[in-house]
């Protein structure tokens, strides 16, 4: 279904009043109506469910649509649209509407502004739904001139893009759900998978391409590198070459397991879950996605971007929403006692380009 948008002069006069109108839940009527419909309430829905009719609404909508997030809160899926017309076929699936100023296309061309005059190691943005700006995120490893740089970028990007500093330095966590080592480092298993009937599993992709044979926490060599994608995406296959248990399931560290039964897509303001060999399990909320970091070994983009903490060690390791696997743990700042961003490979886009499948 296609929708008009509203020209932005006329958006200038009006979006203030239609913002308010929608966040208020007043329908929009002709002016000779003699009883105002009922809105429709927006539905209770699991984040899994919301990720599902996000995806619905986006491709109905086309341009329209300006984000998705899921308000974790009221249980409900809110869609930013750019005119009247859209959000009346939003709050009719049983979402939320809010009439946004900036249209995907719009931030689009800030990340590519980005990624053309602020390729900055230490670096990272992301799109953020709920402001409906890019957010840059700069590291304490970023100099004053850098900073002046990066600033001037932004600020020339207007109400498109907001920039912030990290207290922390972007750099992948080498170093799982259980612990996997190789000569020079330990990583974390992240999901086990099937290819062509044979067991396999994957970890991050700046652990594969530093270490290609594996051995279990007990010093028991369990598997070789078969694949690996770093920098660019941060993803790596590896084949069991030993008999091990490998159950589709995730450590937590507790004396149990959490079954992985599926692989999915994440959605902004998602509740997720992450393990680790380092700091465990952890938990926390998606808050931006297709972010792109600026490490100083190369850019990774396409990324989960977090606030669950992680530290060294941690890298491939498990994020998932009680059964459904979404990520494979890459990097950030900080750690589990000061926070910080942690971004993490879709676990959809390792499964796709590895020809594997959660098993």
């Amino acid at each position: 279904m296609k929708h008009r948008r509203i020209p932005r002069r006329r958006a200038a006069v009006a979006g203030a009043g239609i913002a308010a109108l929608v966040a208020a839940g007043v329908t929009f009527q002709s002016a000779n109506a003699s009883e105002a419909p009922k809105t429709p309430v927006a539905r209770t829905l699991s984040s899994t469910a919301a990720g599902k009719l996000a995806s619905t609404l986006v491709k109905d909508l086309g341009t329209d649509a300006a984000g998705t997030y899921y308000d974790a809160r009221a249980k409900s899926l809110v869609v930013n649209v750019l005119d009247a017309a859209a959000a009346k076929t939003v709050q009719q699936s049983g979402a939320k509407a809010r009439i946004v100023e900036n249209s995907l296309a719009e931030l689009d061309g800030a990340r590519t502004t980005l990624r053309e005059d602020a390729t900055i190691p230490g670096t990272s943005w992301a799109t953020d739904p709920v402001s409906n700006k890019v957010v840059v995120t700069a590291d304490r490893s970023v100099s004053k001139a850098e900073w002046a740089t990066l600033s001037k970028v932004v600020d020339g990007l207007g109400a498109k893009a907001e920039l912030k500093r990290s207290k922390g330095e972007f750099k992948p966590f080498v170093a799982g759900g259980d612990a996997i080592t190789g000569s020079g480092g330990r990583c974390s298993l992240g999901f086990n998978v099937v290819k062509g009937g044979q067991p396999y599993f994957l970890t991050a992709g700046h652990c594969t391409s530093a270490i290609s044979t594996w051995s279990d926490s007990s010093g028991n060599q369990i598997g070789k590198n078969e694949q690996s994608s770093f920098p660019g995406n941060d993803f790596g296959l590896v084949k069991y070459t030993a008999s091990a248990d490998h159950p589709s399931a995730v450590d937590l560290y507790n004396g149990s397991t959490q079954a992985i039964a599926k692989a999915g897509e994440a959605t902004v303001g998602e509740k997720v879950t992450r393990s680790g060999s380092t700091t465990h399990v952890h938990t926390g909320t998606v808050t931006g996605l297709n972010a792109t970091v600026n490490y100083s070994e190369g850019t990774v983009s396409g990324l989960i971007q977090t606030d669950v903490c992680a530290e060294p060690g941690d890298s491939g390791g498990s994020l998932f929403d009680g059964d459904t696997a979404l990520g494979l743990t890459s990097g950030g700042s900080g750690d589990c006692t000061s926070g910080g961003e942690t971004f993490f490979q879709p676990v959809t886009e390792a499964l796709s380009a590895t020809g594997s499948q959660i098993g």
